[in-house]
């Protein structure tokens, strides 16, 4: 579940790097009720940036498929599983 909490709240530094870490997900600060910030913890950033470069790379495959190419879509398909460590069911 999404973790909302107050800006001033990040006067606790300990308490919210807890929360970033424990979580494993975003954690969403509010300024006078409204969102302003997001945090999160650099192992779950870094998670989400392989996941992302992970499915860009996935669209340039798929747009090969698309064209034809289909033995190097799914070789670039397992060659990227393999480097982002990333099961079948995870994608």
């Amino acid at each position: 579940m999404a973790q909302i909490i107050p800006i001033k709240e990040l006067k606790n530094t300990l308490y919210v790097s807890e929360l970033c870490h424990k979580n494993r997900e975003p954690i969403y600060i509010t300024k006078n009720g409204y969102g302003d910030m997001v945090m999160m913890s650099m192992d779950f950033y870094e998670d989400m940036r392989k996941r992302i470069e992970f499915y860009e790379k996935l669209l340039i495959s798929d747009k090969e498929f698309e064209k034809g190419e289909y033995g190097e879509a799914f070789i670039r398909l397992e060659d990227l599983r393999k480097k982002y460590e990333l099961q079948a069911d995870n994608i």
